[in-house]
């Protein structure tokens, strides 16, 4: 499409654009969330550099997609429970240091997440986001046409570990493993090293050699777009169409992000 109101610098052929000539933190347009969309679900993962938003403005800013998540396990900050703390130090150390789309072990999987960047170490911590879609056009035919008719388990004990009180939620879903975008049509590769456990209905031998092609199939730098963070830098990915990795060099420097997610719109995806 022609944009009108910002400008869209595209980064790599398969992944990712550089959005400018935009103020997150005002009262934006109709047409000018219509764009960031389209950029969106286009590129798959949008930057934004020096924005200062409040948390009221971060969380205003995700609602124009959807309404807000809240993790279920993770507490959110003070005072704001759809914002999630993302932070590491010498004694505390956050890493997502492998390849995953966010939760996809709920019944119904995000849309997409805004992170926020407020406080990075001098070197190091980049965030990797792969396309899925990519990934899947980089399949042959008759792989392709082999995976569209399988589920995975997805599952969450195993990362959040077993409920420590009642109501503490451990969600887990089947989820197809060739995913449609349900903006572009566009088929995906809906499976990650975290929290996809099994392909459903395959011998214990047939999903683990399943998995473990397509989780280093995902690997390819073909696929992928690194983000080199500044403070107050923003990135906006489509959970739908993308896995990321957190790169963990940078301990024992501090890294503070904050991030709200997007509830998802694919009611066809069922809880287990």
């Amino acid at each position: 499409m022609d944009y009108k109101t910002i400008s869209v610098n595209q980064l790599t052929p398969a992944i990712g654009a550089e959005i400018s000539g935009v103020d997150l933190s005002r009262d934006l347009s109709d047409a000018t969330i219509d764009e960031i969309n389209d950029a969106l679900v286009k590129h798959q993962v949008i930057f934004f550099r020096d924005q200062h938003l409040t948390p009221e403005q971060h969380k205003a800013f995700g609602r124009r997609f959807g309404s807000l998540h809240i993790h279920p396990v993770a507490p959110g900050i003070e005072g704001h429970p759809e914002i999630l703390p993302l932070h590491s130090d010498e004694k505390v150390q956050y890493s997502a240091n492998a390849w995953h789309s966010d939760v996809s072990c709920d019944a119904e999987p995000n849309l997409g997440a805004i992170l926020y960047a407020k406080v990075l170490p001098e070197y190091g911590g980049d965030t990797l986001w792969a396309s899925t879609q990519a990934a899947y056009d980089a399949l042959s035919d008759k792989m392709q046409n082999f995976l569209s008719g399988l589920e995975a388990e997805h599952s969450s004990a195993h990362v959040f570990g077993r409920a420590k009180k009642e109501g503490d939620k451990r969600p887990s879903a089947i989820h197809p493993v060739i995913r449609t975008h349900p903006v572009s049509g566009r088929q995906g590769i809906f499976v990650n090293s975290v929290f996809t456990t099994k392909i459903v209905g395959l011998k214990s031998k047939e999903s683990a050699a399943i998995l473990s092609f397509l989780t280093e199939h995902m690997e390819t730098p073909e696929f992928h777009v690194r983000f080199q963070w500044r403070v107050n830098s923003i990135a906006f990915w489509d959970n739908r169409s993308t896995q990321h990795r957190a790169i963990a060099d940078y301990f024992p420097e501090t890294r503070t992000m904050h991030r709200v997610t997007i509830h998802g719109d694919a009611p066809f995806y069922r809880a287990h």
